[in-house]
C-alpha cells in the first residue's frame, strides 16, 4: 500500500519547484547528447563563477570553484578555504547518457525511394515508445585535423510503425526487430544522390569531407511539460539521468554562491559520467579513470601522500543520484508488496541486498538526517524478488574507491521511454537534499 505521507507529498506543489523543473525542461532540451550535456553544464558553471580546466595543464591548488570536461563526462568541485592533505570529499554522482540510437558507420542508407538513417541500438530504450516521433541527430562531430565541434540537428527522423491495416494483430503483441524496423526515414530520394553526415556537417558549419569521425545519438526532439490535476506530473525525455545531473549542478552552484566553499569542510564534488546505460566501461565511464585522477589530482594539490588520500577517502561520502521505479498502477504485481513509492512522493533511497545499489544501514540512516534536515520527504525502493534489479554507478565507486556510498534517485514512471514521467516536485526536492549534503 501506499502511505498516506507519500499522498500527501505528492500533492504538495510548490511555485520553486515549478520553476526548477522550467529551468530543468531547458536543460535538458539543451543537452540531446552527453556531450551537450557535458558542455552545457560547463557552461551553467562557468556563468556561477567556476574555472574550466584542461586536463593537460597544471591545476591550480587554491580555494575556489573548478570544474573539467572529458569527453561526454563532467566533474566540478568547490575547495573550502582551510582544507588539508586529509581532507574528505561530498560525492554527487550522475550520468550524462540515456538510452538511444546511435549513428552507424556509412549512415545515409535507405530503398524503395527513402532516405534512411542508419543507427545502432544504444542501451536499453523502450523501442515502441521511439515510433511516430520528430527526432533529432546530436553529438559529437571529430575533424581530420582533431578538432571536435558540437552538432545538433532540427527535427529530421521518424521511426513510421506500420499501419493497423497491414498488420490486424498488432495490439496483440508488437514485435519490433532492432535491425529490419528500427531504421528511421529522413527523407524521400536516393541514398547514393545524399549525405546525411553533410546535414550534420552543416548544422555544425563544417564541410562534410573535413569529418573523421563522430559520436552522434538519435533524440526526441520535443519540450517538457508540465501537466495533470493541480500540475502534479513532468514529462520530458532524458530524465535518466539529466534530472539528477541537473539537480547537483543546481546544488552545487548554490553551494559555491552562497559562501559555503569557504571555512572549511569536504570538498564538494559534482561526478556526471558517460556510458552509464551500456556499463560504464569507457574512459568517460564510471568504470573508467576519470573521478580517481581528478581526486588525485586535487589531494595531490593539497600535499596529500598516498596514505593521506586514503584517510581522505574513509572520511568521504558519495552519493550516486540516479532514477529508480514509481509504482505503476496498471501493474501493481511487479513491485514490492511492502515498499511503492509513488512519483510525486519525493526522492528514493534505493536498497539492493546483492548491492545492485550501493546503500548500506549507514548511508541509509545518512539519507535519512539529510532528508529531514532539508524538510524533504523521502521514499524507500526495493525490487520484488521476481524482478531482476539494474545498476547504478553508486557499486562502481564503492568498488573502485573504496568510498561509502548511498543510491538515490527519483521516481519515474515509463523509465526508459522516449518521454519519461516524474512528479512535478521530486527534482526540486532532490537539488534540496542535494545541497544540504554540499553544506553538511
Amino acid at each position: 500500500m501506499v502511505d498516506q505521507q507519500a499522498l500527501n507529498a505528492a500533492r504538495d506543489v510548490e511555485p520553486a519547484a515549478l520553476e526548477h523543473v522550467e529551468d530543468l525542461a531547458a536543460f535538458v532540451a539543451a543537452s540531446p547528447s552527453s556531450y551537450h550535456a557535458a558542455a552545457e553544464g560547463a557552461r551553467r558553471l562557468a556563468a556561477a563563477g567556476f574555472t574550466g580546466l584542461d586536463e593537460a595543464a597544471d591545476w591550480p591548488s587554491a580555494p575556489g570553484a573548478y570544474y573539467v570536461v572529458r569527453d561526454g563526462a563532467l566533474i566540478a568541485w568547490v575547495v573550502p578555504d582551510g582544507v588539508g592533505p586529509r581532507t574528505g570529499f561530498h560525492l554527487l554522482g550522475s550520468h550524462t547518457d540515456s538510452p538511444s540510437f546511435k549513428l552507424k558507420p556509412r549512415p545515409t542508407t535507405g530503398a524503395h525511394g527513402w532516405l534512411q538513417a542508419g543507427v545502432e541500438v544504444y542501451g536499453g530504450p523502450l523501442l515502441n515508445s521511439w515510433l511516430d516521433r520528430e527526432l533529432l541527430l546530436a553529438g559529437r562531430l571529430v575533424l581530420r585535423d582533431g578538432t571536435e565541434v558540437l552538432t545538433r540537428t532540427d527535427p529530421l527522423l521518424r521511426f513510421p510503425q506500420l499501419a493497423i491495416h497491414l498488420d490486424r494483430q498488432v495490439n496483440e503483441g508488437l514485435t519490433l526487430d532492432k535491425q529490419r524496423h528500427m531504421n528511421p526515414v529522413w527523407g524521400t530520394g536516393a541514398p547514393a544522390q545524399e549525405d546525411l553526415l553533410g546535414v550534420l556537417g552543416a548544422a555544425a558549419g563544417v564541410a562534410p569531407e573535413d569529418i573523421g569521425g563522430y559520436d552522434v545519438v538519435v533524440a526526441d526532439s520535443q519540450p517538457g511539460a508540465v501537466f495533470g490535476h493541480e500540475q502534479a506530473f513532468f514529462a520530458s525525455g532524458r530524465l535518466d539521468n539529466l534530472s539528477s545531473m541537473h539537480a547537483s549542478l543546481v546544488a552545487l552552484a548554490e553551494h559555491a554562491g552562497a559562501g559555503r566553499g569557504a571555512g572549511g569542510g569536504r570538498i564538494a564534488m559534482l561526478t556526471a559520467f558517460d556510458h552509464e546505460e551500456i556499463g560504464s566501461g569507457s574512459r568517460s565511464g564510471a568504470s573508467g579513470p576519470f573521478l580517481q585522477e581528478v581526486l588525485e589530482r586535487v589531494s595531490g594539490g593539497l600535499g596529500a601522500t598516498a596514505a593521506d588520500r586514503y584517510r581522505a577517502y574513509a572520511d568521504s561520502v558519495c552519493v550516486s543520484a540516479d532514477a529508480g521505479h514509481s509504482i505503476h498502477p496498471n501493474y501493481p504485481e511487479r513491485h514490492d508488496p511492502a515498499n511503492q513509492p509513488l512519483l510525486g512522493g519525493g526522492p528514493l533511497l534505493k536498497i539492493n541486498a546483492n548491492q545492485r545499489y550501493a546503500t548500506d544501514g549507514v548511508g541509509a540512516a545518512l539519507w535519512a538526517r539529510l532528508c529531514g534536515e532539508a524538510g524533504v520527504p523521502y521514499q524507500e525502493f526495493v525490487s520484488n524478488n521476481v524482478m531482476p534489479c539494474g545498476s547504478t554507478i553508486g557499486p562502481l565507486t564503492a568498488t573502485r574507491l573504496g568510498i561509502r556510498t548511498v543510491d538515490v534517485g527519483i521516481p519515474l514512471l515509463s523509465m526508459h521511454s522516449a518521454r519519461e514521467l516524474c512528479g512535478v516536485a521530486d527534482p526540486w526536492r532532490l537539488a534540496r537534499v542535494a545541497a544540504r549534503f554540499f553544506a553538511d
